[in-house]
């Protein structure tokens, strides 16, 4: 009889447990992406400047949650005149902003600014411990850090003379467009985006073949715990709120790590408008001579956008000024008439 009562105790305390538990992460899961605060300092430190072959680096850090700094590089167009319109890149889940440096030349060239920060867990910011469960709370804090932090990097961009803050852009890289999208949606100073090789749906993405082959016999319980700790973050929720800004969807035909159909599912959730481009490829970066054509049709569809943003402007300022000239000219042409002159 006691042994009953003892496991009885046991088996309510647990459903305790379990019922906290869930609570806890449903009120997480719900304020995922609070936290952003555009009256926080910024709170930037210039940590260098260096030339580079064809732009100059800034190496700072600025502030994006309290007493959490975010390492980061910002190439600038050695050959043009500011302010230039910039480029947030959003790296891979395996990369650094380091990366930066390979790619920077690609669009200073055309006269694009590009910053990039090291994402939480990569870079300066990579965890010390591989205890499987800390790697696990530390991808959830990064899904939802993404977002956050690139607004933040928009917060400072918007306060450099060099910068036009009107024309700050996003791409995304693979885990960069899963987390980019979901920036975007949020951030509504960002007027047009870039996808590369991203997807969504967390049950199709995670259907991939390369976690299939890496996982081995433990991918089903490895899908339901990533499943259950980044459900929140699945950008399927979110991309329609881009809309009517423009989006560039880049993916491989053969993408082994994002499969096609949490390609299209991302693609088909958006609104419009939006550009779909499909390549006879594997993941971008595989082949250098295809990622080259995917950085150089990513830069020449942002110059369209750019073009369309700094035309309206143009049209806009010449309407303006049409505007204020009009009085004044038939002012003028009041006091030179001939019925004027005659009263």
């Amino acid at each position: 009889m006691k042994s009953r009562k003892r496991i009885l105790i046991a088996g309510v305390a647990l459903a305790l447990v379990l019922a906290a538990g869930l609570a806890y992460k449903q009120g997480a899961d719900a304020s995922f992406y609070d936290g952003y605060d555009a009256a926080l300092p910024l709170a930037t430190e210039v940590r260098g400047t260096e030339s580079r072959e064809g732009y100059s680096r800034i190496d700072f850090t600025f502030q994006g949650l309290p007493g959490m700094a975010v390492p980061t590089l910002l190439a600038l167009p050695d050959e043009e005149d500011g302010p230039y319109p910039c480029i947030i890149f959003l790296h891979g889940i395996g990369q650094s902003k380091g990366f930066l440096d390979e790619i920077a030349m690609y669009y200073t060239r055309h006269g694009f600014a590009i910053a990039s920060f090291d994402q939480y867990t990569r870079g300066e910011r990579k965890l010390t411990t591989k205890n499987p469960i800390t790697q696990a709370l530390g991808l959830r804090k990064r899904l939802s850090l993404n977002v956050i932090e690139t607004r933040r990097l928009v917060d400072y961009l918007q306060t450099r003379d060099d910068i036009a803050p009107d024309r700050i852009y996003l791409i995304g890289a693979s885990f960069g467009a899963i987390t980019g999208c979901t920036a975007v949606a949020f951030e509504p100073r960002i007027p047009a985006a870039v996808m590369t090789y991203g997807g969504g749906d967390l049950d199709l993405l995670l259907a991939s073949d390369a976690a299939i082959k890496e996982l081995g016999k433990f991918h089903g319980l490895a899908t339901s715990i990533v499943q259950y700790i980044t459900a929140p973050a699945d950008p399927v929720k979110y991309v329609a709120q881009i809309a009517p800004r423009p989006l560039l969807f880049q993916n491989g035909e053969h993408d082994q790590l994002i499969p096609l159909a949490a390609a299209r599912a991302l693609v088909d959730a958006a609104g419009e408008p939006k550009k779909f481009t499909l390549y006879d490829s594997d993941h971008v970066g595989m082949d250098e001579a295809q990622t080259i054509t995917v950085l150089e049709e990513s830069v020449a569809w942002l110059i369209e956008q750019d073009n369309k943003i700094t035309g309206a402007a143009s049209a806009a300022a010449t309407k303006r000024n049409t505007r204020e000239a009009v009085p004044a000219a038939i002012s003028q042409k009041s006091i030179d008439s001939p019925s004027s002159a005659s009263t």
